[in-house]
């Protein structure tokens, strides 16, 4: 009878523990959605395999810059979070850049592009880097020659844009890139989750997932990059330091030059967010609980005890997924006619 009434007693526990994770579970696809199982589809840009092979050379070549130094990858390398785990990331002639770098990884899912939203998608991202001057420091005439002047690029321009008479154009290099980096989509064991694999996520994942939603982070990063989307003052109840959040950059206001914008700034995205320290668009916190705790004291006015704040770093880690496979590539050799690295910043 003692053993029957212990299963009983087993049997009703565990029908609880499934009947709140299946609420849960509801609860979170009201604001979350999983990753999609294929490659987004993006504006105006049909994605190809030629397109995508094209794309990923184009990422790692540090020869859209002027000094032949920088690549795509070496601010958002892919081997550590699709970013360069530095407080801001260094550039033409070792200046340092005025932002922390967003991760590349599911970076096709956000609104826009940038801390500020200021490109539309990712083909207006990847033309900001190569023009500006702290980064890439190059231009769109000489990155085209550069292209031009290598045949085997000229023959994957070909074949990634069959039906233009240039196909080699700077328009074209930025579609490329956009097409590769529309593939690196990670999925974690939050979507398995989702996807109905309770045990695809910790106890403390889930109350931290819980906590994240009742607290109201979820207010701003939701959807299915758990963020990447809207605008919100950095401080909405009481502004970070200076430290955190420097006075000298006023976030969306420098694009829209609007006084309701200053310290404005994109939801970041927070797919793979425990492997892309430091935080913050000023890149100064490196902790990912303390940045958890700021952003719970500056933007809701809650003090996280110290398990609640290790239960939503729990959820968080769930949204650590599997890159695809990356090789990298073998690209073309110079020739005769490629334009020399320069440690110059051209005149724009």
């Amino acid at each position: 009878m003692k053993k029957v009434l212990l299963g009983l007693v087993a049997s009703l526990l565990s029908g609880a523990a499934m009947a709140q994770t299946d609420d849960l579970r509801s609860l979170a696809k009201e604001t979350f959605a999983p990753l999609p199982s294929t490659v987004p589809a993006v504006a105006e840009n049909p994605i190809t395999p030629a397109k995508i092979d094209l794309g990923k050379a184009l990422f790692f070549d540090p020869r859209l810059s002027a000094s032949g130094v920088f690549s795509c990858n070496s601010c958002h390398n892919l081997a550590t979070g699709g970013d360069d785990n530095m407080e801001t990331s260094v550039g033409h002639g070792w200046q340092k850049g005025p932002r922390n770098s967003p991760t590349a990884l599911n970076a096709v899912l956000n609104e826009a592009q940038f801390w500020d939203g200021r490109a539309a998608d990712l083909k207006a991202q990847a033309k900001g880097p190569v023009q500006a001057g702290v980064e890439m420091a190059n231009t769109p005439d000489k990155v085209v020659a550069t292209l031009n002047s290598m045949p085997q690029y000229v023959d994957w321009f070909k074949a990634a844009f069959p039906a233009e008479a240039e196909p080699v154009s700077f328009d074209n290099m930025a579609k490329a890139i956009e097409a590769f980096e529309a593939t690196l989509i990670t999925p974690a064991p939050f979507d398995a989750w989702l996807n109905g694999d309770d045990a695809a996520m910790t106890a403390d994942a889930q109350a931290g997932l819980k906590l994240f939603v009742d607290k109201g982070c979820s207010s701003c990063h939701s959807g299915v990059n758990v963020g990447g989307h809207g605008y919100y003052p950095f401080g909405l109840v009481e502004k970070p330091g200076a430290d955190v959040l420097p006075e000298g950059d006023k976030g969306r206001f420098a694009v829209t030059e609007t006084v309701d914008d200053e310290y404005v700034f994109r939801a970041a995205p927070l797919r793979n967010v425990a492997l892309t320290a430091p935080y913050f668009h000023s890149g100064k916190v490196w902790d990912l609980k303390v940045a958890v705790e700021i952003m719970a004291e500056s933007q809701l006015g809650e003090a996280l005890t110290d398990e609640e704040a290790n239960q939503v770093v729990a959820f968080l880690d769930s949204l650590t997924g599997k890159l695809p496979e990356v090789t990298v590539p073998v690209l073309p050799a110079e020739t005769a006619a490629t334009p020399r690295p320069t440690a110059e910043v051209i005149a724009k």
